[in-house]
């Protein structure tokens, strides 16, 4: 079996928001929304991007396509770079990738009907006729599970579920090869957020999609995704393979997300050990020197209030940013082989 090609490619991508103070507006700081982010979505999988709200994960979905003038590094889309695109060159590349909204209700056009609102990249991008479009609609529409006769109706007529179907119909119209779900279900009714993840499922079986799922619900990326990204105050402190990651997570961030997530079974959540984070989450305008998580992480050293860990690849397939993980810091007795590791088992057994 051929190894799947690298579709999207992201390298040192930060996206800073300037601050500006006094009477002349000048710039005094900077917001470090997304801060340094590296990974890789292969041809057909589903990347998860998790972490609690305000860590950056929308901002970076959105720098992804170009939604916002990033700051620096590189994105590769199909080997062309979205970074440094002219316009011109970008509006050509908008086709092949896409984003579908976290809220439904506002990012459709209530002026607009549903035809309207799904044929409108139709109108912008291809050269179809009227009638060509009208059909290329009604399949959209039969695609995501929509009857055609709602077609002339607008949005305010539609439940929030059916809102989402016809935010992904508008995003597939264009028979994209990227698409970026910003939290998709998240302003949805949990009894509709299943119907509408399994739909994205069946559509990348048949369409051969690509996917960075963006969501706070780990449950949910545990179903949907095939790696899995942790975010914390603008970059990613680890990146493994779904059932690694989640089944013995290494960096202490993960590990106490992991400890949040419900279990059904009343038996495993009674031993279950939770791993309670002290104080807040820093400023991204005034991150703390060395690691981001030095000031919440139960098992902070020295170095880590002054060394910013290198994001790396600590085992086959798995990236870290974490000193428990280093060689050196293993060598002066304080990493994988007591830290670490220790904190490895407990998971594991907390986990069973």
């Amino acid at each position: 079996m051929s190894t799947p090609r690298k579709l999207v490619e992201v390298r040192d991508l930060k996206m800073h928001f300037p601050i500006r103070g006094g009477l002349l507006r000048r710039i005094v700081g900077a917001v470090k929304a997304v801060d340094g982010v590296t990974f890789d979505i292969l041809e057909g999988e589903t990347l998860g991007l998790v972490g609690e709200s305000g860590c950056g994960k929308s901002t970076c979905g959105r720098a992804l396509l170009r939604l916002y003038e990033v700051s620096g590094g590189s994105i590769l889309i199909e080997g062309a770079d979205i970074a440094e695109a002219s316009p011109e060159e970008l509006r050509r590349m908008r086709p092949k990738m896409q984003m579908v909204f976290q809220d439904p209700q506002a990012s459709l056009n209530p002026r607009m009907t549903v035809a309207r609102i799904i044929g409108e990249p139709l109108l912008e991008h291809t050269s179809l006729s009227k009638a060509e479009r009208e059909e290329r609609v009604y399949e959209l529409m039969d695609q995501v599970g929509l009857n055609r006769a709602f077609a002339n109706r607008y949005p305010d007529a539609f439940s929030g579920g059916q809102r989402q179907r016809i935010g992904i119909a508008r995003a597939l119209a264009l028979n994209p090869r990227f698409i970026v779900c910003d939290e998709p279900i998240a302003a949805l009714d949990v009894s509709i957020q299943a119907q509408v993840v399994n739909l994205l499922e069946d559509l990348q079986d048949k369409l051969g999609l690509t996917y960075l799922f963006i969501s706070h619900d780990l449950s949910m990326v545990r179903h949907i995704a095939d790696r899995v990204a942790v975010m914390y105050l603008g970059k990613i402190v680890e990146l493994a393979p779904r059932e690694p990651l989640y089944s013995a997570p290494l960096h202490p961030y993960t590990q106490a997300l992991l400890s949040a997530v419900p279990d059904p079974d009343p038996a495993i959540a009674a031993r279950r050990q939770r791993t309670i984070l002290t104080g807040d989450v820093p400023s991204p305008a005034n991150p703390p020197k060395g690691c981001n998580f030095c000031t919440r992480c139960p098992q902070v050293m020295d170095i880590c209030r002054s060394v910013d860990p290198e994001f790396r690849e600590v085992a086959p397939g798995r990236f870290a940013a974490c000193h428990l993980l280093d060689d050196t810091v293993s060598a002066s007795g304080h990493g994988p082989g007591r830290g670490a590791q220790d904190q490895k088992t407990n998971q594991q057994g907390s986990m069973t």
